[in-house]
């Protein structure tokens, strides 16, 4: 971790989740700072390989060894599989936490062919969260079956971290993780001034929102796509058709009370694809959404 003075913030630098991650503060005390920064950057880590697709000692790939055979949940998976069941209903099944074995068929970020469309159809066989026998606390996973929590961990651990800086650090602070984000009280300013990502990911010459409490989520796909054919592929799938959802957005930012819900509000409205503005209209979210592009 690297922690640093910058403009009269002090900020800590770290990696997790596969993203650049960091916590900012106004007029705080160094050491204090410091040792609450060390507690944010080990709950973040400790939520990665928790429920990482792809550590054997995760959560999910103990469910998957164990497929065919109920399993009691700790509370604070039970608590993360309620809320995806939650939002499966709500979002009329779009939102769908049993995308694993189909994200494991696209490789994102690679100059690699889209998958064969009968691979596609056959692994939708093992897709659908109304498959998933669910009885909470207790959970049986079918045989085949992948969860992918990706749509969940990250902002949940942006909660997590910002009520542990809330409940130690008495001063104006901000977490981000790889973009998503959230604040413990506006700074002596008035406002943490946030740069809304562009299609290109940057945060850079893009729209500024004013930021005294809650959080701000993006989803999109900057860095993750596939372009094969002259056609651009994003990393969010649809659950029913195991593609790419057609002419979404290239990203959709909204800010919430939470990032969890500022994470769910702007995925389930990227999976609405040209659909997104009038869906978070609907829910009288304060969201921006990136148009998609014509030219691919």
């Amino acid at each position: 971790m690297q922690i640093a003075r910058e403009g009269g913030r002090l900020v800590a630098r770290f990696r997790a989740m596969g993203s650049p991650c960091e916590l900012l503060a106004e007029e705080a005390e160094a050491e204090q700072f410091a040792r609450v920064a060390g507690l944010v950057a080990r709950e973040a880590w400790r939520i990665e390989r928790k429920y990482s697709r792809f550590d054997n000692g995760s959560v999910l790939a103990s469910l998957r060894r164990r497929a065919g055979r109920w399993v009691r949940l700790d509370a604070e998976t039970a608590g993360l599989i309620g809320l995806a069941a939650d939002w499966h209903e709500r979002s009329a099944g779009l939102f769908d936490i049993t995308t694993g074995a189909l994200q494991r068929l696209w490789r994102f970020g690679e100059a690699v062919a889209p998958p064969d469309a009968t691979a596609v159809e056959r692994t939708l066989q093992r897709v659908g969260f109304r498959r998933l026998h669910c009885e909470l606390p207790a959970l049986c996973l079918p045989p085949g079956m992948e969860l992918d929590l990706d749509g969940l961990a990250k902002e949940y651990a942006v909660d997590r971290a910002h009520d542990l800086v809330a409940e130690r650090l008495d001063a104006p602070a901000l977490v981000n993780f790889g973009g998503d984000l959230r604040v413990t009280h506006a700074p002596r300013r008035g406002h943490w001034r946030v740069g809304l990502e562009t299609a290109d990911g940057a945060r850079a010459g893009g729209s500024v929102v004013a930021l005294g409490s809650g959080a701000l989520a993006t989803s999109g796909d900057a860095r993750r796509h596939v372009v094969a054919g002259g056609v651009r592929y994003g990393h969010i799938l649809d659950p029913r058709t195991g593609w790419p959802v057609p002419e979404a957005p290239r990203a959709v930012s909204v800010a919430a009370p939470t990032c969890v819900e500022s994470g769910l509000l702007a995925k389930v409205a990227l999976l609405h694809g040209s659909g997104a503005a009038t869906y978070l209209a609907a829910c009288g979210a304060r969201g921006w959404v990136t148009p998609a592009r014509r030219d691919h």
